[in-house]
């Protein structure tokens, strides 16, 4: 099953604790923020963090930009307070670290009810720990979970392996969640690309991502963000081979067919299908791009 044409091709982290960064995010051409109370934020800064990522939300002004919140983990000293004080401002989505099994959205299903927040506000996934890989087709299936985000970082530092820049020690799990996402109709997001210098390395990762089915990359730069929105957009052949699909086999139906060719190639429903969702996902793309 697809994900919601909605784009989500570049996901930017943003530290809760950076108020000028919350200020310049408000006109950077991301689709979506994750607001960061977790590892962006030190120990002795957390409290002050969430205050002021509360007062810049309450503040408004990101637009039409997804709005997802990186809280602290239920189970640190942090995590109830992020999710009440940030709850009542109604974000997009709340995004939980280090989920293991669906027992943990449960839970902050559970709690999220009881804040009394906005019913619209979603749950996302952080999916990097070993025990998310095995129980990724659960966990996509807890109540109002509406995206993954791959922590390759943490993955790779609790599997103990060397991703290298064709992370093939991780491509099992990338592939798992990449799965368990379209099983349900969800989004899946990759990880970031630690060296935001590397233009080059951060588009072939991209690219790898995409060939991988994600629907987007978390950026931890700003100067990524046009790189993701460039690679996990529609290129203009597919846009024009999804036209043509859709006209070929419009035309055969009329011609009383059951299937159509198209440069030599069988054209299917299901291609009328994919064909439909890539027009969709150009048409969301250039209203994003506006």
């Amino acid at each position: 099953m697809p994900p919601s044409p909605r784009p989500r091709r570049s996901v930017l982290y943003i530290p809760g604790s950076n108020a000028r960064a919350l200020e310049k995010a408000r006109d950077l051409p991301a689709d979506a923020i994750i607001f960061d109370l977790e590892d962006a934020v030190a120990v002795d800064g957390k409290v002050d963090a969430r205050h002021t990522l509360e007062a810049a939300l309450e503040q408004g002004g990101y637009g039409e930009r997804t709005r997802i919140v990186r809280i602290n983990g239920l189970d640190t000293p942090w995590g109830e307070d992020d999710l009440i004080e940030i709850a009542a401002t109604g974000p997009d989505a709340i995004l939980l670290p280090k989920v293991n099994s669906a027992a943990d959205i449960e839970r902050l299903n559970a709690a999220l009810d009881e804040t009394g927040g906005t019913s619209t506000t979603r749950i996302w996934a952080m999916m990097e720990t070993a025990s998310s890989v095995f129980h990724a087709a659960e966990i996509v299936t807890a109540p109002r979970l509406d995206g993954l985000v791959i922590g390759t970082n943490d993955l790779a530092a609790e599997l103990g392996c060397r991703p290298g820049a064709d992370r093939a020690p991780l491509m099992m799990a990338l592939q798992t969640y990449v799965a368990a996402a379209r099983m349900v109709g969800i989004d899946c997001i990759d990880g970031v690309f630690n060296a935001f210098r590397d233009e080059e390395g951060l588009r072939a990762e991209c690219l790898q991502g995409r060939m991988l089915g994600m629907d987007g990359k978390t950026l931890i730069h700003p100067s990524q963000i046009a790189v993701a929105n460039e690679i996990f957009a529609p290129s203009a052949e597919e846009v024009d081979r999804a036209r043509r699909q859709i006209e070929a086999w419009e035309a055969a139906k009329r011609e009383g067919k059951g299937i159509a060719v198209l440069d030599g190639e069988i054209v299917e429903n299901l291609h009328v299908a994919a064909a439909q969702a890539t027009l969709a996902r150009d048409r969301a793309a250039k209203e994003a791009s506006r």
